[in-house]
Order: structure tokens, then sequence, then C-alpha cells
């Protein structure tokens, strides 16, 4: 019977990496140093392109800041030409009533010329001259005052259509570079997503050399062959009985984004109007992996609250191995090395480390659950978190998501 499941297992193996070809993951404990070296120098490549993204957001920023002072004093040049506009109507509006006069002065008046009666009351001919100058410097001058209030709101006018359109160029400018930042920043949230810490892997490579080693594991054994033997044998603690079935790992929720729902997304999210209250359940009886936290990739200022409480549960599904991480934890109830029921609450839903959404009002609250058919943590298998990422599963083929839920 025994050696019935090892082949199923051994096969399954096989397919997956039909499934997912990668000749470069590690099988085995002495290609794993090799492979190590390699995944070290993808995972500091990461880095560097979060750091240049984070960069490029700061730069945006900033210059979305500057358009937003450039666009705040357009709107107050607008304001101010306006006012200019009005300021010249209404001084035009005063000369007009002002050369009214000056011309009702000086024009025929009940029937009389009072303009000639102006010029030849004159007592002599330098006062007459000296009558005919005022009369046509006043006209003249009051013409020039209007002219030039004229060309000036013609010129406001201008002006104002100008920084109009300036306004609408910087309005449109701010849209595209909003919407850049948020590119980049949706880019290295996938990345952010997709990879621990170097630190963390490379501690976790040196466990599993360790763990694999102290087990007995032969220098060129097939890793998982080697584990799955270990842990089925009957002095093992770590074996756990093979579950036929799964349940949802909370009680009351609402599925949120998929496997790959996202660029670098590797699990189901899912949420609960308990928010922080919702108990978190292993989706079949199991044994603890792991309990650690995500270090924030270095990076806790972008969309983190804190390092993420993760729990790793190995799960003997149908005689297959399955790795399940619950991630996002607000508090964990159980440690490495438990064995656990599906009905074991092993912690509390939250929004610790890299998470979307503003924490105002829990939205970012949710479960973050990842299936493989290994793990990079010692004892899961995978010598390397490349070689985990190439065996994701889909969490929907094991567990019902729908819409929402009110029971496991």
């Amino acid at each position: 019977m025994k050696r019935g499941i090892v082949s199923v297992i051994i096969i399954s193996i096989f397919l997956s990496y039909l499934i997912f070809p990668d000749e470069t993951v590690a099988k085995t404990l002495a290609e794993s140093k090799a492979e190590a070296n390699k995944y070290n120098n993808e995972i500091k490549e990461k880095q560097n392109k979060i750091a240049k993204n984070d960069a490029e957001v700061a730069k945006i920023t900033k210059h979305i800041g500057e358009i937003e002072g450039q666009i705040k004093q357009a709107e107050n040049d607008i304001n101010t030409l306006q006012n200019e506009i009005e300021d010249s109507n209404k001084k035009i509006d005063e000369k007009g009533k002002e050369s009214k006069k000056i011309i009702e002065y000086y024009q025929l008046s009940n029937g009389e010329n009072s303009y000639l009666q102006y010029i030849f009351g004159a007592s002599s001919i330098t006062e007459m001259i000296y009558r005919i100058s005022m009369t046509e410097q006043l006209t003249e001058y009051n013409d020039k005052v209007m002219k030039e209030l004229d060309e000036l709101i013609v010129e406001n006018k201008s002006q104002q259509k100008q920084l109009g359109e300036k306004k609408q160029e910087l309005n449109s400018l701010e849209t595209e570079l909003k919407s850049e930042r948020e590119k980049i920043n949706a880019d290295t949230k996938a990345i952010r997503d997709t990879i621990p810490s170097v630190q963390e892997q490379l501690k976790a490579s040196e466990a599993n050399i360790a763990y694999l080693k102290k087990i007995g594991c032969g220098l060129n054994e097939d890793v998982q062959d080697c584990i799955y033997r270990v842990n089925q044998s009957s002095s093992s603690a770590t074996s756990v009985p093979s579950s036929g079935s799964t349940l949802r790992p909370i009680a009351m929720g609402t599925r949120q984004g998929g496997l790959y729902s996202y660029s670098g997304h590797l699990g189901q999210d899912m949420t609960s109007p308990n928010k922080k209250g919702e108990t978190i359940y292993p989706i079949a009886p199991g044994y603890v992996l792991s309990v650690y936290q995500d270090s924030c990739y270095g990076f806790c200022g972008f969309r983190c609250n804190g390092n993420a409480n993760i729990i790793v549960i190995r799960h003997n599904i149908n005689g297959k191995y399955i790795y399940a991480s619950y991630v996002h934890l607000s508090q964990t109830f159980v440690g490495t090395g438990q064995i656990v029921s599906a009905y074991t609450p092993i912690g509390k839903m939250g929004n610790t480390g890299c998470t979307s959404g503003s924490d105002e009002g829990g939205t970012s609250i949710h479960l973050h659950l990842e299936l493989a058919t290994c793990h990079w943590k010692p004892g899961g298998g995978c010598l390397s978190y490349s070689a985990y990422t190439s065996r994701i599963v889909n969490p929907a083929s094991y567990v019902t998501f729908p819409g929402s839920w009110s029971n496991r």
C-alpha cells in the first residue's frame, strides 16, 4: 500500500515538473548549493528593482507636487486677471460717463453751440487758443485712456485663455503622472508579494541542507521523495493522516483576488466582516511546518503594517503533500511541530506585512491563502524560493470559494 502511495507521489511530482518545466530547480541535496547562489542573485535584482521603483515614485510624487503648485498659481493668476478685467470694465464705464459729460458740455445745448460759446467767449486770441487746446487735450486724453483700457481687457482675456489652457494641460499631466505612479506601485507590490527577504531565504537554505542531512536524505535522492518517505514512517512525529476533503479557513467571508489576479499574486485572498475578530483554521489536518514573520523585504514603508505573521502547514490531502501558507495574521496560536486538526484555531485575520488598501476602516485586513506542492522552509521539500514558486497550485482546486459564505 505504501509503495502504491509513493508511486502516486512520484508520478504526481513528475507530472508537476512537466507542467512547470524548470531545469534549474534543485531536486537533490547536491544541486541545492548552486541554485542558492542563483536565486540569491535573482532576489537581489528584484530588491534593486524595488529600490529603483521607489526612487521613481518619489521623483514622480515630487513632480506632481510641483504641478499642483503650478495649477494653484495658474488659478490665482486667472482670478487676478479676472479681477483686472472687471476693474478695467468699471474704469471704462466711468470714463464713458465722463466722456458723455464732456461731450454734453461742449456739444450744442439748448439750441446754442456751447462749445463755440466757450471758445469765442475768450477775451483774447491767446485765451481762445488755450481754450481750444484744453478741450482737444481733454477729449484726446479721455479717448486714449478708453483705448488703453480696451486693449488691457483684450490682453487680459487672451492671458486668461492661455492660463486656462495651461491649467488643463497641467491637470492632464498630473493625471498621467498619478497613473504612472500607480503602475509603478503595482509593479513594486507584485515584486514584494513574490519574495521573502534575502536574509530569510539564505537562513532557510542553510537550515534546509542541515535538515535533509539530519533525516538521512541521500546526496542524489529526490528531496520530496525523501521527506515523504521519512514523514510517513511509523516513528515519525510529523506524519499526519491523509484527508480526502477540505474546509474553508474562515467561517464567514468574502472572496477577493485569486491566483495571479495581478502579477505575482500567488494565492487566494479573502476577507470577513469580523475583520481582526475572524478566527483562522487549517483547511485540513496537518503538521505546522513553520510559524514566522516576514521581514517586509527591507521596505516596510510601502503599504506595510509591520512584519507579516505567517503560518505554514503541511497537509496530506489524498496521499499528496500540500503546503498551505496562512498570511497577514494579526495573531498566531500554534507553534512549529504541532499537529492540528481542521478545527484547531491557528490565528486571527489581520493586515500585518505589505497589504494593499488603506488601514482606515480595516480595508486591508484579509487572509492570503497560498498553496504549493512543496515549501522553501526547512522540511518543505523546496530548496529555494524559485523552486517553491514553480510549484504553486490554485487554492480553488482544493477549497471551494463562492462569492461569499457564512459557514466553512
